[in-house]
């Protein structure tokens, strides 16, 4: 069984890799958008960490309510696009879980599916529009079709497959929001979006 405390360490170490992202993102973004998803990101994973820290010493509230107050966090910060998707992936992990404080490894990786899931009501892209699901549709297929039975396992999984995605986006040509102007000057740099989920995934495995 994996543990609310466990997730919390993960989900933090998975918000920490985002923050320390922050210049590398900025950077990225300034070429094609506004350059400040960087510093949403920061604020997004800044929040994801305030929600989490409620919960730490907290016996009674369950996992389910955890990743509530992640999505109501997120969802407080004035930033660009990348704010209501990743409330809207949190709120897929919520709706993915019940208010226990364990979970299973299968309900884990449905978990995961169900936060996917969630995205696909926000956005309509898909792999090869070079956007962050470009790492996250992968990472997620990764952790639901992985036939490892610890949690350290699974999310090693979907680091690799979320960092390829992320690798594999610098070769596509932008389909999606202010960058999709440049079109094909837009190959050859990574997707700030894809990075971030990178980050993300990268963080979670430890």
């Amino acid at each position: 069984m994996i543990t609310k405390q466990q997730i919390i360490e993960i989900f933090e170490n998975a918000a920490r890799e985002i923050i320390n992202a922050k210049d590398e993102l900025t950077a990225i973004d300034a070429k094609f958008g506004d350059a400040d998803h960087g510093i949403t990101m920061e604020k997004i994973g800044n929040a994801i960490i305030s929600a989490l820290n409620k919960h730490k010493n907290d016996a009674f509230s369950g996992i389910k309510t955890l990743f509530e107050d992640c999505a109501d966090e997120i969802m407080k910060i004035n930033g660009g696009s990348a704010v209501p998707l990743w409330n809207t992936f949190f709120e897929g992990f919520k709706n993915g879980v019940t208010d226990t404080q364990e979970v299973s490894v299968e309900d884990f990786k449905k978990m995961f599916q169900s936060a996917l899931n969630e995205m696909g009501g926000i956005t309509k892209a898909r792999v090869g529009d070079k956007t962050m699901m470009d790492a996250l549709i992968p990472a997620v297929e990764a952790i639901t079709a992985s036939t490892a039975s610890d949690l350290a396992g699974i999310t090693k999984e979907g680091a690799n497959a979320a960092k390829k995605g992320a690798q594999d986006s610098a070769d596509m040509v932008s389909k999606f929001g202010r960058a999709k102007s440049y079109k094909e000057q837009t190959i050859g740099t990574p997707d700030a979006g894809a990075m971030s989920v990178m980050y993300f995934f990268t963080g979670l495995s430890g």
